[in-house]
């Protein structure tokens, strides 16, 4: 997309997990962490977002501390509020509660000097889907091998 420049992208999240719908959020940070996600010392691997008191949370997403920031900078694993309108914040824990479904961040980008994070609304894969995924991937990499070949 024009205008955004992503830090960090979550890349199990699409093996690991099927997307159902996807959600742009404002995150809540600190200088020492905007300036670390600029640096793109971020690390989203096992992290989720979780509906707590009405509002949405990061947890265990990694940010590196800034090595310049005064006073020790921050926690590199606190949890980070997120902003969603109050309506959205609703209709997912709906669907959270009702399906059996989990937030998981996609990535984390910058729109207009604004950090942002795209979370996934997910449902679990079981493991023959994730097989079925390795071995589409490895047939459409001999198709497209086979056709190179043919030029």
């Amino acid at each position: 997309m024009a205008g955004r420049k992503a830090v960090a992208t979550n890349r199990k999240a699409r093996f690991n997990y099927e997307i159902l719908d996807t959600y742009e959020a404002g995150m809540v940070l600190r200088g020492s962490e905007v300036k670390s996600l600029r640096a793109g010392s971020v690390q989203l691997k096992d992290s989720y977002a979780m509906i707590r008191n009405g509002e949405i949370w990061l947890e265990n997403a990694h940010i590196a501390p800034y090595s310049f920031a005064e006073s020790g900078g921050h926690d590199p694993e606190r949890p980070r509020k997120l902003l969603l309108h109050r309506r959205e914040i609703d209709r997912l824990y709906g669907r959270i509660r009702e399906e059996g479904l989990t937030l998981v961040p996609l990535q984390i980008y910058f729109t207009e000097g604004k950090a942002k994070i795209e979370l996934g609304l997910a449902r679990g894969k079981h493991t023959h889907d994730k097989r079925r995924a390795i071995v589409e991937r490895q047939q459409k990499r001999e198709i497209a091998r086979a056709k190179s070949h043919r030029r």
